[in-house]
């Protein structure tokens, strides 16, 4: 079985652990995707974030410690999660924004009925329906032996397969690919959604 993330190797500034999640696995249940789209969110210094004015209760878990699953809901219909990271108090999370289902395929897709294998989880809400994942995970211990919820460690990844972009859907200053080319993808993945500006 593959190593679980240490708490440590996620205690790391945000914009150095998103790119180390692709090609990492996250597990629920019967269902394993592998990570192979990303977007970092930092917290005061970033007004895509969630955490930009400081704490609120949805936002809270941002702030550490880094390990936690930060799963919302967005639009009034999806749910979409993030790894929370970096040091405590600086309030940072990768959005999991897309992957490849590589273990429960039969479960993947009872749940996502008539949609294409590629599909699947191509897109936050998506991978999140397709591991079986809602509000009831907000702050689950992905390092911890025993949770429900696990992430592990990626195989090493040609640095020169991942590409830079700004991230999807972001309104404002947020939204600046030019000061935030804060998502990151592996090249040639299928699985990788398409760019949308916000």
């Amino acid at each position: 079985m593959a190593a679980r993330y240490s708490r440590k190797a996620l205690a790391r500034p945000v914009l150095e652990v998103a790119p180390t999640l692709l090609g990492a696995v996250i597990e629920h249940g019967e269902v394993a995707v592998r990570i192979t789209e990303v977007e970092a969110y930092a917290g005061a210094g970033d007004p895509g974030s969630h955490a930009f004015r400081g704490p609120t209760p949805r936002s809270a878990i941002m702030f550490g410690p880094a390990g936690h699953l930060y799963v919302y809901f967005t639009y009034g219909m999806h749910w979409c999660a993030n790894v929370v990271c970096g040091p405590q108090g600086e309030a940072s999370a990768v959005l999991l924004r897309a992957g490849e289902v590589v273990r429960g395929h039969d479960e993947a897709a009872r749940r996502r009925p008539g949609v294409i294998a590629r599909e699947w989880a191509r897109g936050p809400a998506r991978l999140t329906r397709t591991l079986g994942l809602d509000g009831a995970h907000n702050g689950v211990d992905l390092v911890a032996g025993g949770a429900s919820v696990r992430l592990d460690v990626a195989d090493a990844v040609n640095p020169a397969h991942i590409r830079t972009g700004p991230r999807v859907g972001v309104r404002g200053p947020g939204g600046d690919g030019a000061k935030y080319p804060w998502r990151f993808w592996l090249d040639g993945e299928p699985t990788v959604s398409r760019y949308r500006p916000g």
